[in-house]
């Protein structure tokens, strides 16, 4: 628990909305924030923050974080004692059509919150990032101990410049910062321009699916559920930096200041088509599959090496994809009344 007050950013979008659900369960107290824009449906975001809503400690407050002057009241009025920022602008394939989104959500906004957390002493600012700073890295599984210098869509390149304003804060400032690169999150609330939720549509509505790289692709699809205990893990767990630390190229993966970063994904990447056979099983109907190209800034596979965050948490996610699916494909059913 923690005894100040605690911001979840980003608190109506898929990931922001299980782990403050998961937060209050286990009594403590949130205050939320989120812009509502209309990326995707915003009733599906308003139905998550309904659910939240239900429970008297949490708070929610409609936050746009690229404007800098109500970013700045927010923190002068909770003075947070932690931070985990999940509010962004998502979508690889978004970013080729919309790139000025990104510029203001995820490098305007993501400054205002370090600034607000550095003007406010907060004790630790966890912050999302993407398996997707990967970009063209080959050498699989992927570690927080590789390079990762070649982004391949302006998405991956706008969450690597937040690992790197990350660390900058932390060290000029102190500032404990501890970045997690999510791997493929899936499950029930999921977001709809995803490929899981977009399957399900098209299976249910009889129309084709999209298969990009003609189905050859791999993903280490990992489960809300653990994604959502390693960050409640993590909370306690602020970065101190290695003052000891000496040698002529840094880690890329932790540093002297106090800054992390982890790896959070299922360390079992899944064949795509694998996947789409598990859906058509629950949904009990085949899907018609139209093959693609690649296209721009996407990747052909996601491994996530998640060695240090076993080592430092004592946990791994480990949700299988056959379970999941099937918790997903429930939750679809009884959201969309199928």
């Amino acid at each position: 628990m923690i005894e100040g007050n605690l911001l979840v950013t980003g608190c109506a979008g898929f990931i922001g909305f299980h782990l403050t659900e998961r937060l209050l369960k286990i009594g403590q107290p949130v205050v939320g924030i989120d812009n509502l824009n209309d990326y995707y449906d915003p009733a599906l975001k308003r139905a998550r923050l309904d659910r939240l809503e239900q429970n008297a400690g949490f708070t929610f407050l409609q936050v746009d974080l690229a404007d800098r002057a109500e970013t700045k009241k927010l923190f002068e009025r909770y003075r947070f004692e932690v931070v985990l920022h999940l509010a962004a602008q998502a979508g690889v394939r978004y970013s080729l059509a919309n790139p000025h989104a990104y510029a203001d959500s995820n490098l305007g906004g993501f400054l205002n919150v370090l600034e607000g957390c550095r003007h406010t002493s907060c004790r630790h600012l966890l912050f999302a990032s993407s398996s997707s700073v990967y970009g063209a890295n080959t050498k699989l599984p992927f570690s927080v101990h590789d390079n990762v210098d070649h982004p391949v869509s302006l998405y991956a390149a706008t969450k690597k410049a937040n690992e790197l304003l990350a660390h900058s804060y932390s060290h000029l400032y102190g500032l404990p910062t501890t970045g997690l690169r999510f791997f493929t999150v899936y499950g029930p609330w999921y977001r709809p321009d995803m490929a899981l939720y977009l399957f399900a549509d098209a299976i249910t509505k009889g129309r084709p699916i999209d298969l990009f790289n003609n189905g050859n692709m791999r993903r280490d699809f990992t489960y809300v559920d653990d994604v959502t205990e390693a960050m409640v893990r993590l909370i306690g767990l602020a970065p101190e930096g290695d003052p000891g630390w000496s040698g002529d190229h840094p880690d890329p993966g932790s540093s002297k200041a106090p800054w992390r970063i982890y790896n959070i994904g299922n360390n079992k990447p899944e064949d795509l088509m694998h996947v789409v056979g598990l859906l058509e099983k629950e949904f009990g109907r085949q899907a018609v599959k139209r093959m693609l190209p690649m296209q721009p800034g996407d990747v052909p596979a996601t491994y996530a090496d998640v060695t240090d965050l076993a080592h430092d948490i004592g946990f791994r996610p480990q949700t299988r994809i056959e379970d999941g699916v099937a918790k997903f494909v429930a939750w679809y059913r009884e959201y969309y009344r199928i």
